[in-house]
């Protein structure tokens, strides 16, 4: 089980201090959310962030773009540290040359799935996606409780896999937490995105380690 807290959860004010004691408490990913306003209604990281964080952290930079048309950015994150791009299926229609960019920079191609989108719409991309990651609430705020219907979705993804004899991994992002966690991992997820039961745990460490179970 891979753990990926969450940056928007994390202290704005001290972002190397918060990244470093959640890499030294087990953490492998670091999920950093970038929301352009329009796609969701709110606004976070540019890639100017990445840059400052990435000399500090040897934690994987996975990158979910929540922004309309992501291929005009795909470039700049890329460049100042991701190690994979996760872009929003429903906010793009150019899926074939984000995963060509992907490719051809060694970063892992992801794409994300709103609630109500089937995930059956990604059967044509399985064989080239590295992560496919479930929304299990609606995009744009932290802390909003997991929809159960999130469940019997991760379960689909992992038929999908199976189907196509793919390799991409299942991540879940959102109301991720100690009593969320297990139903994500029964159900085939292989990475958990958790922001508030992470960064705003006194102990880091136990919280993972609860979320890892």
């Amino acid at each position: 089980m891979i753990l990926s807290p969450s940056l928007f959860a994390a202290n704005a004010g001290r972002l190397d201090e918060e990244i470093a004691q959640v890499e030294q408490a087990g953490a492998e990913y670091l999920h950093i959310d970038v929301m352009d306003g329009m796609f969701v209604p709110n606004l976070s990281f540019g890639y100017n962030i990445l840059s400052g964080i990435r000399k500090n952290s040897r934690l994987f930079f996975d990158v979910h773009l929540m922004i309309e048309k992501p291929e005009r950015f795909l470039d700049p994150f890329i460049r100042e540290g991701a190690d994979g791009v996760t872009v929003h299926y429903e906010a793009t229609d150019t899926l074939d040359e984000i995963a060509k960019t992907c490719r051809e920079e060694n970063v892992k191609f992801g794409v994300a799935l709103c609630p109500k989108t089937p995930v059956s719409v990604l059967e044509p991309w399985a064989g080239v996606l590295d992560i496919l990651l479930i929304m299990s609430i609606e995009p744009g705020f932290g802390g909003q409780p997991f929809m159960p219907e999130a469940v019997p979705r991760i379960r689909e993804a992992s038929a999908l896999r199976n189907k196509k004899n793919a390799h991409f991994l299942i991540s879940v992002d959102g109301g991720v937490n100690p009593k969320t966690a297990p139903l994500c991992r029964e159900a085939g997820a292989d990475i958990l995105v958790a922001g508030s039961s992470v960064f705003r745990a006194r102990d880091r460490k136990v919280a993972l380690e609860l979320l890892r179970g």
